[in-house]
């Protein structure tokens, strides 16, 4: 969530190169500034370690307890200490990047200064589409008489957690694609005004999948925009999301879920009639569609009008072009609501993570 105060306190960001890429997200999330610095025992800056690069490692399968050093950036842009704040604007638009650290005349760190520091939360153009329209057959009877997105988990919907949550990244801009128990979601949140925002609803005339309803969007988004499914709580930062879809040049990007599964028994390799291995409840680690996604407009025109369509079908037809598709892996909390047990789930954990 970014309502996390960004840490002044220049130890909080600092780590040492033999420190593991869990020792560097603990100290990401610590600092809330989205970067460890790599520094020696005397505090020279060696490197760097963002977000993004701790999800390119978990996209190659490094373990966790893989030292920083060598995963992190070397030789980063770096800049004096006393440096005017303005200069250090115009630098890091000129350079696009967003966090350059200020080193002493021995190279040893004494602060950090990012883009967003400088500039106020931004108002972000892009637009939000939420898949409201499902049966939420599996939560049955629950769901009888309430649409899942509006089940309510920690007081209140899911749905007004997911686009609060959006708010505070500076998302306004929102479509909510309808179906089943329409007006039930049209009546709680109306056009926006009550969160400041704005509101169009993507009505459904038959089940349409999860892109399929885009053809419905009132106008063609002029920038890449984000979709999500409107049962799924996450504390993922939607402004990373974004800038990693644009820093990448992708024409789609997918957010994925690690998902684990644990096999009961002792797993037997056999060549021919030899056995020559045992592997005891082997745990198997697989990456899962996470139901969020960031899409630039083009792509609309390969979304046949009217037709059952979903996600992965549009990105199986990008990925057959040779199309820009990448993946964006989320590290922090997801839960995708599908059986009784998740919701329960989510009401237990809601206070500790969105509270």
């Amino acid at each position: 969530m970014p309502t996390k105060t960004p840490s002044d306190n220049v130890q909080d960001y600092l780590i040492g190169p033999q420190a593991a890429i869990f020792d560097a997200i603990a100290c990401i999330n610590r600092s809330g500034l989205q970067i460890a610095l790599v520094v020696d025992d005397a505090g020279r800056l060696m490197g760097t370690l963002t977000d993004g690069d701790i999800r390119r490692a978990l996209l190659r399968n490094l373990p966790l307890t893989q030292p920083v050093v060598d995963v992190m950036t070397r030789h980063p842009r770096l800049a004096p200490a006393g440096s005017d704040d303005a200069k250090l604007f115009r630098m890091m638009q000129a350079l696009q990047i967003r966090h350059l650290p200020l080193v002493d005349e021995n190279g040893r760190v004494v602060g950090l200064r990012t883009l967003a520091g400088l500039l106020q939360t931004p108002r972000r153009p892009n637009r939000v589409v939420l898949m409201a329209g499902g049966l939420g057959v599996r939560l049955h009877p629950l769901t009888r008489t309430v649409p899942k997105p509006m089940l309510s988990v920690g007081g209140k919907p899911l749905l007004e957690t997911i686009l609060e949550t959006f708010i505070d990244y500076g998302f306004w801009r929102f479509s909510i694609s309808l179906n089943y128990l329409a007006e039930t979601i049209v009546g709680h949140f109306g056009d926006g005004s009550r969160w400041g925002v704005e509101i169009e609803y993507l009505r459904e005339p038959a089940r349409m999948g999860t892109a399929g309803s885009l053809t419905l969007l009132g106008e063609r988004p002029a920038e890449p925009f984000i979709v999500m499914n409107g049962d799924i709580l996450t504390a993922v930062d939607f402004g990373q999301l974004l800038q990693f879809h644009l820093d990448n040049e992708a024409m789609a990007t997918m957010a994925l879920h690690e998902y684990s599964l644990q096999v009961p028994y002792g797993v037997v390799q056999v060549e021919d009639h030899r056995l020559v291995g045992i592997t005891e409840k082997p745990i198997h680690h697989h990456f899962i569609n996470a139901g969020i996604y960031v899409l630039d407009p083009q792509v609309l025109d390969r979304v046949p009008k009217e037709t059952l369509f979903d996600m992965p079908d549009l990105f199986r037809q990008l990925i057959l072009e040779g199309r820009t598709t990448v993946a964006f892996p989320i590290r922090e909390y997801w839960l995708d609501i599908g059986q009784p047990q998740d919701l329960q789930k989510d009401e237990d954990e809601f206070p500790s993570v969105f509270a």
